[in-house]
């Protein structure tokens, strides 16, 4: 019965349609795999007349790299306020949604890490990952925090700031992680389902909350009682439930 399958559709056409398992039942046997382990180079942008550091220009590394509690040891962070720390410390990115965006920029100069990402994962499915469920990728214990919000700096690596609206309504952002336990990881490496958070809040039903002029009232309430959504996003969304229950 524990047969080896090479994508997601494969497992849950064979458990969850022919057999009846729950979909929660099926992750515990799907395993994502690492394509690439990305790094920044030191470099600035000119942004507003203004000359910046920034870590948007990732490239692939040919050996591991290795997660710290709050970053990625030897990667450039260009603005500590909104990247790094312990809830943002590694950006993963589904090897997936490539094939779309070069179609969308096929003049680029393409490569692993064109998103920023520190780790390209193939499998990785922002509708299919829950908020708060750990996984162990190589010699790292890692739990699922929140979405990936872009902003100009991905334009910048893109030339072409249109795509920051085209990235928010895409839809599937990649996900930033909480290092449990520090460790190397490489490519190669499966992300294995370790625990799987009680609280159906996904990535993909956090970022459109974040974004969703109408706010969606039982998203919001998932989103309220998941303790691994950062604090300060769980007091913006309380204020917002609050707000709509007493009107």
């Amino acid at each position: 019965m524990f047969l080896l399958f090479e994508n997601y559709t494969r497992i849950r056409n064979s458990f969850y349609d022919n057999h009846g398992f729950s979909s929660d039942f099926v992750l515990y046997f799907y395993r994502m795999k690492i394509t690439a382990t990305n790094i920044a180079k030191p470099a600035t942008l000119l942004w507003e007349g203004e000359e910046l550091p920034t870590g948007i220009y990732k490239y692939p590394t040919s050996t591991p790299i290795y997660l710290d509690k709050e970053a990625v040891t030897g990667d450039i962070i260009g603005n500590p306020k909104v990247h790094g720390g312990l809830d943002k410390a590694c950006y993963l990115f589904s090897r997936d949604q490539y094939p779309y965006w070069k179609n969308r920029y096929p003049n680029l100069d393409w490569d692993w890490g064109m998103f920023g990402e520190n780790l390209t994962v193939e499998g990785l499915n922002e509708a299919q990952i829950r908020v708060g469920s750990i996984y162990r990728i190589g010699e790292a214990l890692v739990q699922i925090s929140q979405p990936r919000e872009p902003c100009y700096k991905l334009g910048v690596r893109f030339k072409d700031q249109n795509i920051v609206k085209q990235f928010i309504d895409h839809g599937f952002p990649g996900t930033y992680v909480r290092i449990l336990e520090k460790g190397q990881i490489k490519a190669g490496d499966t992300m294995k389902l370790v625990t799987l958070s009680p609280n159906t809040l996904t990535i993909k039903q956090f970022y459109e909350l974040l974004f969703a002029r109408k706010k969606n009232m039982e998203v919001l309430r998932l989103a309220v009682t998941n303790e691994a959504v950062p604090l300060y996003k769980r007091e913006r969304f309380q204020k917002l439930l609050t707000k709509k229950e007493t009107n």
